[in-house]
């Protein structure tokens, strides 16, 4: 993403689930938490629950492997769609999207990421950078 930082998408959505993670060990916890946190919600099927740990699992590597530990990974509720935000402690760095990587050889998450979700952005506080990725409950 060589794009400049998107506006915060999200300041009036609810907290459903935070995660913290030091290392990629805990990915696994955290792709069964979201796929219990998705449950209930119209996007509580098999493409949906799919669509949502593989962004949240492709965002959280880039923090931890491309930013500065810890990673924090919120799953929010607005109106209509659940968020990803996905924060590091990088707050020199920007997402980039690895065009000139061949396929099978690292680099395509935020690829992937785009795929998946309705919309994607990033933006930075004071002490982290955050990519956010948003998921419609009805997709065109």
């Amino acid at each position: 993403m060589t794009s400049p930082p998107a506006p915060v998408p999200h300041p009036a959505a609810t907290e459903l689930r935070h995660w913290s993670l030091d290392s990629v060990g805990g990915l696994r916890h955290l792709r069964a938490g979201l796929r219990q946190a998705v449950a209930g919600t119209p996007l509580d099927d098999e493409d949906g629950r799919d669509r949502i740990t593989v962004v949240a699992t492709e965002l959280a590597t880039n923090a931890l492997r491309h930013g500065w530990p810890p990673a924090h990974i919120r799953l929010l509720r607005e109106p209509g769609a659940l968020i990803l935000d996905v924060a590091d402690h990088d707050v020199a760095g920007e997402p980039l999207f690895d065009e000139d990587r061949p396929i099978g050889h690292g680099g395509l998450g935020l690829r992937l990421a785009q795929t998946f979700a309705s919309d994607l952005g990033w933006y930075r506080t004071a002490k982290t950078k955050h990519i956010w990725a948003r998921f419609d409950f009805v997709r065109d």
